[in-house]
């Protein structure tokens, strides 16, 4: 396999963040999903996921950087700079002192540019490889690797995030599905669904999808723990005769009573209309806003500095 900072398109200064965000990107270019005219998708998408796990876990990048595992993820051989010549674990020339000369691996010993001089402790070469076989049985132990996880956001309104809704989201494999959202969920929320992201190349279980909700914004309406915060334009003479107004709630318009003189900025209470709750739902708080006419009345002139006259001074 290349090196994995290359298959992933960054240098060996990138941060995890980096990273993580490069194998992203190259995921979304090289599924076989979006390539199945390519007969080497498959194998390129493999070789991007072995790279990131490589480098994408900080453990095994610190080993990939100081050469003690490969590309791969596994384990170099410990072998230094070889043996002797002649033979897989000895040479025809003859150990050096420290050697293994006549030993058990053939040959005259470890010697030429190998470990015949260095004093090297078989005991250490049969720990390494019992430490690669370990690590071998716990790979297969944990099986294949499941494919890359996929990240959408679903955005709803601020009704269904106060009683709870199903949206229907898209996802980049092509795939729609059905997200339950529960009631009361907050802006920002992730919500997880095993098994429904990019399929493994490597036979293991599909990713996860993990959807971000996004509530759009609502600008009627300010949320005030269970209350919900409203306010609506009455004209004058209802709010110095009474009269009636419609007001906008979570499950349509309703009418509300205005009483006489009335002023703005005074609020009124809709029991109930608020937010949804288990303990009883909150109340919708209609505060009210009394406009006058954009128009010169003379009329309403008159009757204003009269009533002005009125006032002592």
């Amino acid at each position: 396999m290349r090196d994995p900072y290359s298959v992933l398109g960054v240098g060996k200064t990138a941060s995890d963040d980096d990273i993580k965000k490069a194998f992203r990107k190259q995921a979304k270019i090289l599924h076989p999903d979006r390539n199945k005219t390519d007969p080497k998708a498959k194998d390129k998408f493999a070789e991007l996921n072995s790279a990131y796990e490589v480098l994408g876990d900080k453990k095994k990048r610190r080993q990939f950087d100081s050469g003690e595992i490969d590309a791969e993820g596994k384990p170099r051989a410990p072998f230094g700079a070889g043996f002797g010549g002649g033979g897989p674990f000895g040479g025809a020339r003859g150990g050096r002192a420290g050697g293994f000369a006549g030993g058990p691996f053939g040959g005259a010993g470890f010697g030429g540019g190998g470990f015949g001089g260095q004093g090297f402790d078989a005991s250490d070469l049969f720990a390494e490889f019992f430490r690669s076989g370990s690590g071998e049985a716990k790979a297969k132990k944990r099986g294949p690797e499941p494919g890359p996880d996929i990240k959408v956001v679903a955005e709803i309104t601020l009704a269904e995030s106060l009683a709870g809704t199903t949206t229907r989201v898209s996802l980049p494999t092509g795939r729609t599905i059905e997200v339950k959202v529960p009631a009361g969920v907050t802006e920002g929320k992730v919500i997880r669904l095993k098994q429904q992201g990019h399929a493994s190349p490597m036979g293991g279980p599909p990713g996860d999808a993990y959807v971000t909700i996004h509530i759009s914004q609502d600008h009627r309406f300010q949320v005030d723990g269970k209350n919900l915060k409203v306010r609506v334009q009455i004209p004058l003479e209802d709010a110095v005769l009474g009269g009636r107004v419609r007001v906008p709630t979570l499950e349509g318009a309703v009418e509300l009573s205005i009483p006489p003189y009335s002023s703005s900025g005074q609020t009124l209470r809709l029991r109930g209309k608020g937010v949804p709750a288990e303990n009883g739902a909150g109340d919708l708080m209609v505060t009210l806003e009394v406009t006058i006419p954009k128009e010169p009345d003379l009329e309403l002139e008159m009757l204003m500095k009269r009533w002005r006259d009125r006032k002592p001074r």
